[in-house]
């Protein structure tokens, strides 16, 4: 008798203006790869170089459409977009001729604008995340547009003017939560994690810098890993070489899994995957929101940090070296107080959902469809 073939979803995941939308839709691809081995995932988002790199790192199919954000572009460019948004429109309706997905589901960020409104019209089940306390303009126009709209944070709920919602939490990348923990801390060198998001951030860049520099004067070496972002990556260098620093400085760093499981605290912004990583692993942070964030969402996220415990937030305008040097010269003397921090921000994270999302998704397929 002929064995009969596996039936397994196609899936399409679209929207990553930044690594943070990006990321929580890799970890959902590679739960629903785990669970259904023949399962096809696709890609879609605006022409940046990093969404390709990161989705290419991650080994996944990936395509690209002309779509560009609106928000914050002045109301000439941001005409010129609207202009274009047929176009998308037409493109996203052709790749998904091409690729006939059973299920669509956007991750955030303007390229899920016009490949979830062609999965509507062609009448494919769809559903969105919002990573972010404070949803994206992509997302509070399509909640009433895709059948399911799962949010990270309580806090995001009283935004949503439609659909049907389930707190869900942020999707962890799977090898962050699975990364081995250090066989002893003994005699490990107190170490820094420095990153300000997957496009780096200037002010964050330049304040640890003086901080670090502070700290040396001081007799204190902190190891120290800084994810500067590609921009940043060549002046960052030069201020470590002409000031007689040391440290791991990266553009962009792939190995997440092992940076937060080196550092004993990390400094960074406040975006969404972000914060929600420092949660699921219990990390102590020292947070620095984007001050122009849309609707100040960052200050938000780190709120739901600090009330919890688990981190300190320093706003942008107040970010001295010497502020910095003071936070890191404190944990650095008082580790029962990175103890306490780290115990209570996992109080508020949600490893599971990841699962909790694939299963949902998967739960939207008519498995009738499959073939």
């Amino acid at each position: 008798m002929k064995e009969k073939k596996k039936r397994m979803p196609r899936v399409l995941i679209a929207g990553g203006g930044t690594g943070g939308h990006l990321f929580p839709g890799v970890a959902v691809a590679k739960e629903i790869c785990r669970r259904c081995e023949e399962a096809e995932i696709l890609f879609v988002t605006g022409r940046r170089k990093m969404a390709s790199d990161i989705l290419q790192e991650a080994g996944f199919l990936h395509d690209a459409i002309a779509v560009e954000g609106i928000k914050g572009r002045g109301w000439k460019k941001g005409a010129i977009v609207i202009l274009k948004l047929p176009w998308s429109l037409f493109q996203a309706m052709m790749l998904m001729r091409r690729f006939s997905p059973h299920l669509v589901f956007g991750v955030g960020g303007y390229s899920a604008g016009p490949v979830c409104l062609a999965a509507k019209m062609m009448g494919l089940p769809s559903a969105i995340h919002e990573q972010n306390s404070f949803p994206g303009l992509t997302n509070r126009l399509l909640c009433r547009i895709v059948d399911r709209v799962f949010i990270a944070f309580e806090e995001s709920r009283e935004h949503f003017t439609g659909g049907s919602l389930f707190l869900t939490g942020n999707p962890i990348r799977e090898e962050l939560l699975h990364e081995k923990e250090p066989k002893s801390s003994t005699g490990q060198p107190f170490t820094v994690l420095v990153m300000g998001g997957s496009q780096g951030a200037r002010a964050i860049n330049e304040g640890f810098v003086e901080a670090l520099a502070i700290l040396q004067d001081k007799g204190r070496n902190p190891l120290v890993i800084h994810q500067t972002g590609e921009v940043d990556y060549p002046r960052v260098v030069e201020a470590y070489q002409q000031r007689g620093l040391r440290g791991d400085v990266k553009p962009f760093i792939l190995n997440m899994a092992a940076a937060y499981n080196q550092a004993n605290v990390v400094v960074s912004r406040a975006g969404a995957s972000t914060v929600s990583e420092l949660a699921a692993l219990g990390k102590p942070s020292i947070l620095i929101p984007y001050p122009y964030a849309a609707n100040r969402h960052q200050e938000t996220n780190a709120g739901i940090l600090v009330k919890a415990g688990g981190a300190e937030m320093l706003l942008q305008k107040d970010l001295t070296g010497e502020q910095l040097a003071g936070f890191l010269m404190k944990y650095m003397d008082e580790p029962a107080v990175l103890e306490h921090m780290g115990a209570s921000a996992r109080r508020v994270g949600r490893p599971d959902a990841t699962r909790i999302i694939t299963d949902l998704l998967l739960g939207m397929v008519n498995h009738e469809d499959l073939r």
